[in-house]
């Protein structure tokens, strides 16, 4: 089976990638949205009209559903015709490599030799703690523990729905290494305004050189956090490991120990 898939894959034109359904280079898609139109013979046609505008062929609503209010929801197939060439993606990623949890414990008893402090939220008007909690809490996530686990570090987790200028005021507070932000919310770009002010007031503080920075959530990349003034930026399937590895080399690098 191994030599089937490598002949297989070994054959792809990366310069000219499209999606893949039954066969290969199909162009085989499912895409699904909602129109603000009633429930109906028409309403499927105008998704199908839409999704020919967008770039697929062949289109056909295998799902709709009437959401009432003059609403409908619908799930579509299509042919895609684009292509893409793999071989030029280039994504900006935090570089360094990942130490697990003992590692980063020998790490700050070898190289930073005092306790290294982690103050973490969940600002704004966002409620949501699972990503915060995964980080933080000593249980963490999904096997992986979290940094209230971690020998050597101090880890506090503020909750959600935490002011800018509170959170800030911790970090000062307990004298922080590090400040970890997570944001779930994303709706009309929440997220952004609340992420910039951050930055905004941590600079108006004096104090932004002096800690290290770090966002995190599912819409939030690498190349997002550092054009906001972030150090990082994690998304989904990032662990606490991945946050004590750059922080701690960070320190060192920084020379803040």
């Amino acid at each position: 089976m191994s030599n089937v898939c490598t002949t297989a894959t070994s054959s792809i034109d990366l310069t000219k990638i499209k999606p893949y359904g039954d066969t290969m280079n199909d162009g085989m898609t499912q895409l699904s949205f909602t129109l603000p139109v009633p429930y109906g013979d028409e309403a499927s046609e105008a998704a199908k009209q839409l999704a020919k505008k967008m770039g697929f062929d062949e289109p056909s609503v295998v799902y709709s559903k009437d959401l009432g209010i003059g609403y409908t929801y619908f799930i579509l197939y299509g042919k895609c015709q684009h292509t893409i060439d793999y071989t030029t993606i280039k994504v900006p990623k935090v570089e360094g490599d990942v130490m697990d949890r003992l590692e980063c414990e020998k790490y700050i008893a070898d190289n930073i030799k005092r306790e290294v402090v982690v103050v973490g939220a969940c600002t704004g008007s966002d409620a949501h703690t699972v990503g915060i909690d995964a980080i933080i809490n000593m249980k963490g996530f999904h096997g992986h523990f979290g940094l209230e686990r971690y020998k050597g570090m101090e880890a506090i987790n503020m909750g959600s729905q935490v002011p800018n200028e509170v959170l800030i005021a911790k970090a000062i507070e307990v004298k922080a290494d590090a400040i970890l932000v997570s944001q779930i919310v994303t709706q009309k770009d929440i997220h952004i305004q609340n992420m910039t002010e951050l930055v905004e007031l941590m600079e108006a503080e004096g104090i932004r050189d002096k800690v290290i920075l770090i966002c995190g959530g599912p819409r939030i990349s690498h190349e997002l956090a550092q054009e906001l003034g972030y150090d990082a930026g994690f998304g989904s399937h990032s662990y606490a490991e991945d946050v004590a590895s750059f922080v701690l080399t960070e320190i060192v690098k920084r020379k803040m120990v």
